[in-house]
């Protein structure tokens, strides 16, 4: 049954008809603050795949290969590509900050006769582009990082309003279901990023372009799907006030959304200390040739990322079966945790393959309750877009932290070949996470 707050059943401000979807069958516009009661068709499903998918795709390229395969281009010094690594990813630390909250806030204010959601997610992959050329033929570090600092802004005001769009959306009873497939996407699009590196890693133009120019298509298929609402005047300003609290929703007053932001935190900074780094564990921990190195990387991907298509599947099913989301969480984030323990006493490319195959079954597990259990726990449903940008906040930021973190602690500590304070790191972060997941109080 629909909900919604009595002052948005009769809304001047909003456009009746909206801005319908311009690929596939007509769909209803959903009302704003008004939660849907009808399921979305298999195609529109497949839509939501193909955006997560491509988002993942142009930017965790650079995240997880191709600013590695870059690195080791300015320099011949184990310790010194760690470096270089971590200073250029770390700036997008700060875009994944300020842009994901900001673009959040500003597609829930955007007054568009395309809507409030599709002008954001199309621009942002588009300027994401462009930055992430320039990241490809960047000549030293500074630019390097500059580049990405900018594709980490753009990609974050698309990822805001993409997320948005889905509570815009969708029904409780989609919710496990659809989770489970977005976290399919992400993974996949990593697997993907990392064997697209391995056939083009022989030019930086095609490393960074091929999967950013993939990825915008993608974007653009599934924001030309959304019914979106049509604002015809703000009734909230955007004012100085609004760009303040664009970065924060109370942890006080909405404890669970709090804990959620935290669980989820901790659990993609410890992901993230892993998988920034797996180029530089096969060739300066276990000693493999670059060639080799990409190809065993891709072939770990592809395990972690089949298992947890699997596991993001059943478990997606299960809890909207069960009605239960933070039991199936915390859990996979403790099986997680020990799978990154576990690579500390990693000595051969088989351990490593056994590591992924247990991080993807937890992993998958994890993403495909993790955002249905968000959805839950919202604040407001008619700041939908302001509070999940909040939240992607502890998605975006640790991806851009782990660089730097694990960056110095394998620099400093390890020396760029030791990797066991990086993997006790991340397995600790997985621990406290799954930890926080289990206060909440609002989700069984």
């Amino acid at each position: 049954m629909s909900t919604a707050a009595p002052d948005l059943e009769v809304d001047p401000t909003v456009d009746p008809t909206g801005s319908p979807n311009i690929l596939g069958p007509r769909l209803r516009v959903p009302a704003m603050g008004i939660k849907p009661d009808r399921k979305k068709p298999i195609w529109y499903v497949i839509g939501i795949f193909l955006g997560q998918f491509g988002l993942f795709v142009a930017l965790m390229g650079p995240a997880t290969v191709s600013v590695q395969m870059k690195a080791r281009t300015l320099s011949d010094l184990p310790a010194e590509q760690a470096s270089i690594a971590a200073a250029a990813l770390a700036p997008g630390a700060i875009a994944a900050l300020v842009f994901n909250a900001l673009g959040g806030r500003l597609s829930d204010r955007t007054r568009s006769g395309l809507g409030r959601r599709r002008p954001w997610i199309i621009g942002g992959a588009f300027a994401m582009c462009a930055a992430i050329l320039i990241m490809a033929i960047a000549p030293n570090v500074v630019v390097l990082a500059t580049g990405w600092f900018i594709a980490q802004a753009c990609a974050n005001m698309a990822y805001a309003a993409y997320t948005a769009s889905l509570a815009d959306q969708l029904p409780d009873e989609q919710y496990g279901k659809v989770s489970g497939i977005v976290g399919i996407a992400q993974n996949s699009a990593i697997m993907a990023a990392t064997w697209l590196a391995s056939f083009f890693g022989g030019t930086m133009v095609g490393l960074f372009m091929i999967p950013a120019v993939l990825g915008f298509v993608l974007v653009t298929v599934y924001a030309l799907m959304i019914p979106d609402p049509v604002l015809k005047q703000n009734r909230y300003p955007f004012n100085v006030r609004e760009l303040v609290t664009s970065f924060w929703t109370n942890p006080l007053k909405f404890p669970d959304f709090g804990l959620a932001w935290w669980g989820r935190f901790m659990i993609i900074l410890a992901s993230y200390l892993f998988i920034s780094f797996r180029v530089l564990f096969m060739t300066n921990h276990l000693g493999l040739e670059d060639a080799a190195a990409a190809t065993a990387v891709a072939t770990g991907v592809t395990i972690y990322t089949v298992l947890s298509m699997v596991a993001g599947l059943a478990a997606g099913w299960i809890s909207d079966r069960i009605g239960r989301r933070k039991v199936l969480v915390a859990g996979s984030i403790l099986v997680f945790g020990l799978g990154t323990y576990m690579l500390a006493h990693v000595d051969s490319v088989g351990g490593f393959f056994l590591c992924e195959a247990i991080m993807g079954l937890a992993y998958g597990t994890y993403l495909a309750v993790d955002l249905a259990l968000v959805f839950e726990v919202l604040p407001d449903r008619r700041t939908a877009g302001k509070d999940l940008g909040v939240f992607n906040m502890a998605n975006a930021l640790p991806q851009s932290i782990a660089p730097a973190l694990g960056g110095m602690l394998l620099a400093r500590i390890g020396g760029g070949t030791d990797f066991t304070v990086l993997f006790v790191a991340a397995a600790i972060s997985g621990v406290i996470g799954a930890v926080l997941t289990m206060f909440i109080r609002g989700v069984k």
